[in-house]
């Protein structure tokens, strides 16, 4: 059976049956390199270097607002632990290390890449505009946005072309005498150095983030605490924690020795501000070199040393109390300065004296340090910063000799593992309190601990940032280059004189020798700045004309 129904024109029987008719034009294929070129300038577009720049001011915020782990592990280490289910989240996006996380990096990159590629093109575009005269002179000036016209003899006329190229080069334009079918005329253009400063901008931004990369790769910053009488040598060894770029290598480190002679602090003592600081001064003796002569110098908050490209920041303080321990077997264990860290504004400071070579049994003093001591209501507290009446506050910890293990913990607080509180006969736990000079037995012939005194220590902060001047000197330019484009006005003006009466007339290029003439002057401002062109016509119209400042004002 056969289907004789009328089908519509166009309609497609099967595969092999023409496009329809309704379809669309064939439009070429893009092609790789086609999509290449396309993807090149949508990268390479102002829009979108705004909109990566825009990306990577966002980016950042994180990395203000949340603990980083070059900076600040503990406080990395405290977030993971306060926060078990966001932690591990932020630590696997790389939100504790904002600015070495490859998404960051990525941003950064795109954002490079673009502004080259828009900068670029520019700068040949604004080479062949510095080499091109102005243009020619419209053929109706009364049209432009500002426009002047007066009316001069034919002897007047004379010459006026000449002097409004001299008025015009005075107020630096560029100047051309154009030849046209009405006579000739002047054409004159300023403000190139908007677009110049436009460029200054953007290469300034482009050398900035080169400076920051520089930075980020072989810069470094690192911490130590230095107790007073000790020094310290710019070695791997010697910081408590450090930060590098990628490209770091521990070599690049100045070996520098800077030993602290002498830490001087005073804290307010009157009715107002109370505790508030007055001087912290660091005297230290500085060796550039292994050989080189020392000298001294002194190291205050916001005045750090400049050593060998380095610098070093006086940046915090505390109290190291001097302690001897003494084992069960009557030998020295431990004598020294220990590092107890501030935890108030009074200076009450925490900290653990680890004494693992004590026998028969290791031995540990978890407690604080109060250089103004007070026990109250409140416990034992300090009420005042300096060390006017220190004692010290221990508990004290035993337990039998522990394996070394080389795996290293933190000297600042006490794994209790495998160590037993100690307690008295009676059964009440042990705390001790010693001032300076006061040693105490400890129960159970353990040994005893003295109190020695006490000592100051001072936190340095050592970093080198090659990449800063770079950026230092592109800030400077970019404000320039940004002052640039925002107050230089690109402007162009023409000047004309033609015969007759009135524009028409002058079109029209009839009239006696010694008819009057009209000279026409038009401007046109080429940005947003159009305040005063009006003005500067009308003055050019009425000197040009001869006019004095009486006519012009009655005009």
């Amino acid at each position: 059976m056969t289907d004789t129904q009328t089908r519509p024109p166009g309609h497609a029987d099967g595969p092999d049956d023409p496009r329809p008719e309704t379809a669309g034009p064939d439009l070429p294929r893009l092609g790789w390199r086609g999509t290449l070129r396309f993807l090149w300038a949508q990268l390479t577009s102002m829009r979108t270097a705004l909109v990566l720049l825009f990306a990577l001011a966002v980016a950042a915020v994180p990395g203000s607002l949340i603990p980083q782990r070059h900076i600040s592990p503990v406080r990395v280490s405290d977030f993971l632990t306060q926060h078990p289910t966001l932690g591990p989240i932020y630590d696997k996006v790389g939100l504790f290390s904002v600015y070495t996380s490859p998404w960051f990096s990525a941003v950064y990159l795109l954002l490079f890449v673009s502004l080259v590629g828009c900068i670029v093109p520019r700068l040949g575009v604004y080479a062949r505009a510095l080499r091109a005269q102005p243009p020619r002179t419209p053929r109706n000036l009364g049209r432009l946005p500002a426009y002047a016209r007066a009316e001069v003899g034919a002897d007047e006329a004379e010459g006026v072309l000449e002097r409004a190229a001299a008025d015009l080069r005075r107020q630096h334009y560029r100047v051309r005498v154009v030849e046209g079918p009405n006579g000739a005329s002047v054409a004159a253009e300023r403000g190139y150095l908007r677009e110049a400063g436009n460029l200054v901008f953007h290469i300034s931004l482009l050398v900035l983030l080169l400076g920051v990369a520089v930075g980020a790769l072989w810069g470094y910053r690192g911490s130590s605490v230095v107790v007073v009488g000790q020094g310290f040598s710019n070695s791997v060894t010697q910081y408590d924690d450090l930060s590098a770029g990628g490209w770091f290598r521990a070599p690049n480190l100045k070996p520098f020795n800077v030993v602290v002679k002498d830490f001087q602090v005073a804290f307010e003592t009157g009715p107002v501000q109370t505790g508030a600081a007055r001087l912290f001064k660091a005297d230290v003796d500085v060796t550039d070199a292994p050989g080189e002569p020392t000298r001294s110098e002194v190291l205050e908050v916001n005045h750090p040393l400049h050593v060998d490209g380095s610098t070093v920041h006086l940046i915090g303080h505390g109290y190291a109390p001097v302690v001897t321990v003494k084992d069960g077997q009557g030998n020295v264990a431990f004598s020294g300065p220990v590092i107890f860290l501030p935890q108030d504004g009074n200076f009450t400071s925490a900290g653990v004296v680890k004494v693992p070579d004590a026998r028969p049994q290791r031995l540990a003093f978890q407690g604080f340090f109060l250089p103004t001591a007070v026990v109250d209501a409140q416990g034992p507290r300090s009420v005042f910063p300096d060390a006017y009446d220190p004692k010290l506050f221990v508990n004290v910890w035993s337990g039998p000799p522990a394996k070394e293990t080389g795996k290293p913990e933190n000297v600042y607080s006490l794994d209790t593992t495998g160590l037993t509180q100690l307690k008295n006969d009676k059964g009440d736990i042990v705390r001790l309190a010693l001032s300076p000079g006061q040693g105490v037995d400890l129960p159970n012939g353990l040994g005893s601990v003295q109190l020695d005194g006490w000592s100051r220590w001072v936190k340095l902060q050592v970093g080198d940032s090659p990449g800063a001047p770079i950026a230092l000197v592109a800030i400077g330019f970019a404000v320039a280059g940004l002052c640039l484009s925002l107050f230089v006005r690109p402007r162009r003006v023409w000047v004309r004189v033609a015969r007759g009466t009135t524009p028409d007339d002058a079109d029209d290029a009839v009239g006696a020798d010694d008819a009057p003439r009209v000279i026409e002057v038009g401007g046109l401002d080429r940005a947003d700045a159009r305040g005063g062109l009006t003005d500067d016509v009308d003055d050019l119209a009425a000197r040009l004309a001869g006019r004095s400042d009486e006519e012009r004002a009655r005009t």
